[in-house]
């Protein structure tokens, strides 16, 4: 959250000329419910298991096209789901210091029912999954969506 990867991804997209596919917007679809809302109504873990089948299902669909699939910050903690990343997709993990997090998200987290919830420790369990599903790491601390599409595209060439 806050890391840039809907923006980030839409640019990616863009310049590969593919779909762009955010998980987030996946759900809410299929829940005819915004993602706050299935919050309030089935917690964290009734989000989990959306979340699990509709990356599943979106990994899936993609398996022979090219597509960039834009994923909540949670996703790794799904079972299975950092397993899938590395086997199926190639995995970008776009790295922000909790410093640049909190500036991106400042005035910005309507919608994010997580975003004011010890954002500190949540970052830090989930890093090292980040780091497992991921086939490269970026830096982006100081760098403009722009700037970070470019090197993910220069790095995937």
């Amino acid at each position: 959250m806050g890391s840039g990867k809907t923006s980030v991804g839409r640019r990616v997209a863009d310049v590969l000329g593919c779909l762009f596919v955010d998980l987030d917007e996946v759900i809410e679809k299929k829940a005819q419910k915004r993602i706050p809302q299935i919050f309030a109504e089935e917690g964290e873990a009734g989000f989990r298991k959306r979340e699990k089948l509709a990356l599943e299902q979106t990994v899936k669909k993609y398996a022979e096209s090219t597509a960039v699939l834009a994923l909540g910050g949670g996703t790794v903690t799904v079972p299975g789901a950092v397993e899938l990343l590395q086997e199926k997709t190639l995995c970008i993990y776009l790295q922000a210091s909790l410093a640049s997090i909190e500036q991106h998200l400042e005035g910005h987290t309507e919608g994010r029912p997580l975003a004011d919830e010890n954002l500190a420790s949540r970052l830090a369990a989930r890093e090292p999954l980040y780091r497992q599903a991921a086939h490269l790491t970026l830096e982006t601390d100081g760098l403009s969506p722009e700037q970070i599409a470019d090197e993910i595209i220069i790095s995937c060439l």
